[in-house]
């Protein structure tokens, strides 16, 4: 017999968001099955020729399917049901005729059934929610069948979002992976200045893809890492940038982007090859939290001590890019953009990038500060004691060639 506990009840049992695709429905499967005194709860995917079954729950053993298993759809009870050739709600299969010629009524064997497709948005059938029991239960009834109706509404819902999510997913996977193919990112240089000297002294890299749909360079490297193919694309980004650079002369430096997750990798040691270690700055980008900067300070350990320096990206911008200048020691630190945007009229701005810059002082770092727009601005920053800038202003992400162009001849001087 069984359980008379009300419907309600049954997503309680399931607990919050227990119609997410996932392990929650394994429990509201079970909870469902167990208030029809049903033996086995089951949902199937119709594909091609063959329903698969998802999600599996019973009280039996041996199962009879379990999920991933797979049959034709021709040969059970799911199909008929969805075609209307056999009722939605049966009881005692003994009392369907029809029933006696499916191999699965003997073979299982199935002594009462209830089952309703799951219907998507777009009106397509993705299979059936089920349950049945090796022994007839006469008490199923027409409320029964409502409540199973109700509950593969709730469950086409939440499936509807999961395929969504499985095709947000492949289209991200082949957009980043056309990408890659395409040899993306490509890379532009902008030099950064020695003020007091008005000279080059680095060459930061960065990144710029030239395909469609077109966005910031941060939204594709975010996506690649959605999808797990991020220290790839930042690999490729640094293998292309320092490849760019391996015959142009010069004793700049060399600044190439890297969040802590690709350092965290370990994979970056390969790819530096390209430059003299005293020449490379890695800069370590993204305002994420690393939750273990023991790791990180380890992957760079040997890195620092061939003469590879480390600078902080975006000092100023928020809690994380302080996080990595207190963890990391680095040899520069980069003054967000935030901070030197109208620097030289705006005094909490002002106040802050002199603490920065006192403090960079007290530990013997370097520090640039980035996106330097205006004359201004660069006066500002002279008066403040800043020794290295990069920006507009100065000079704008230069191609390869008009890189060349400015290094030959050297030294071009700033405004």
């Amino acid at each position: 017999m069984r359980n008379d506990a009300p419907w309600n009840a049954i997503l309680a049992q399931g607990g919050p968001g227990a119609l997410a695709i996932g392990h929650n429905v394994d429990r509201v499967l079970d909870a469902v099955r167990t208030h029809l005194g049903m033996d086995v709860a089951f949902i199937s995917e119709f594909g091609g020729h063959y329903r698969t079954f998802r999600h599996v729950v019973g009280s039996i053993e041996p199962m009879p399917i379990r999920p991933g298993d797979s049959s034709p759809l021709d040969e059970g009870y799911c199909l008929r049901v969805v075609e209307g050739r056999i009722p939605q709600l049966i009881p005692d299969t003994a009392a369907v005729p029809a029933l006696a010629a499916i191999p699965e009524t003997a073979l299982v064997p199935i002594g009462a059934h209830i089952s309703v497709p799951i219907r998507l948005r777009d009106g397509r059938v993705y299979g059936t929610f089920c349950c049945f029991s090796l022994r007839p239960h006469l008490s199923l009834g027409e409320r029964d069948l409502h409540m199973m109706r109700a509950f593969a509404d709730l469950l086409a819902y939440q499936i509807d979002g999961d395929l969504d999510a499985v095709r947000l997913h492949q289209e991200k996977v082949e957009r980043i992976t056309s990408v890659l193919e395409m040899g993306q990112p490509s890379i532009v240089y902008q030099p950064i200045y020695h003020l007091a000297g008005e000279r080059i002294i680095g060459i930061e890299c960065l990144s710029r893809f030239d395909i469609n749909p077109p966005r910031p360079p941060d939204l594709w490297f975010n996506e690649a890492r959605e999808i797990g193919l991020g220290v790839r694309m930042e690999l490729n980004a640094i293998l292309t940038a320092l490849d760019g650079l391996r015959h142009v002369p010069g004793d700049f430096y060399v600044s190439v982007n890297v969040s802590p997750q690709t350092l965290i990798s370990g994979e970056i040691a390969g790819y530096l090859d390209e430059l003299p270690p005293h020449r490379l700055v890695l800069e370590i980008t993204e305002h994420d939290y690393v939750e273990d900067y023991a790791v990180l300070r380890e992957r760079l350990a040997p890195l620092r001590r061939q003469g590879v320096r480390v600078a902080v990206d975006d000092a100023g911008a928020g809690y994380a890019s302080m996080r990595h200048v207190l963890a990391t020691s680095p040899d520069i630190i980069k003054l967000d953009m935030t901070l030197t945007r109208s620097i030289d009229t705006d005094s909490p701005r002002r106040a802050l990038a002199a603490a920065l810059i006192a403090f960079a002082r007290e530990t013997h770092s370097g520090i640039v500060a980035e996106g330097v727009e205006t004359a201004e601005e660069l006066a500002a920053l002279r008066a403040l004691g800043v020794p290295d800038a990069q920006g507009y202003f100065l000079s704008r992400p230069l191609s390869l060639p008009a890189l060349l162009a400015l290094l030959d001849p050297p030294g071009k001087r700033v405004h």
